[in-house]
């Protein structure tokens, strides 16, 4: 995803799991493999389970970076539909990005966008998987883990 910074392009790096989940968001400049290879080498490291699958879309530095880091057979380049969960993950970002006029730096979207895909991860409960029941607890847990951390700012 291309995020405007006062007036330059940055290039927003996203990992969601298959429920989902955002898992870490990096804010670049470049769109090249040793952008890449930094973002995947973050992703893996900070994962305790090794993926069955690393779905992409199909830009080529993603190639050059999985046979860099020896994750090449796990690769799949997607096409039409197969990146849709993080293609429709960065929408609320983007209304937020609109809302705001733009970020002004390259550090204060790092910021908000990694504390947003927290955020987000804590409120919004995969509701397909699960009773009503469950979702009401999930929900009262999340706003009372929202109402510790932001009580304690």
């Amino acid at each position: 995803m291309v995020v405007k910074i006062a007036g330059v392009r940055m290039y927003m790096w996203r990992a969601v799991d298959d429920e989902g989940e955002v898992l870490d968001v990096l804010v670049q400049k470049r769109r090249n493999k040793a952008a890449a290879v930094t973002f995947l080498r973050r992703i893996l490291k900070s994962t305790e389970i090794r993926p069955e699958a690393i779905v992409t879309d199909g830009l080529y530095s993603y190639r050059s970076a999985t046979r860099a880091l020896g994750c090449a057979d796990r690769h799949k380049p997607g096409r039409l539909r197969e990146n849709n969960r993080v293609e429709n993950s960065h929408l609320p970002v983007r209304r937020r990005e609109r809302k705001m006029q733009k970020f002004k730096s390259q550090g204060s979207a790092q910021r908000f966008i990694s504390v947003h895909s927290a955020v987000y991860n804590t409120f919004a409960v995969q509701r397909h998987l699960i009773s009503r029941r469950s979702h009401r607890v999930f929900r009262r847990e999340a706003f009372v883990a929202w109402s510790a951390t932001t009580a304690a700012a």
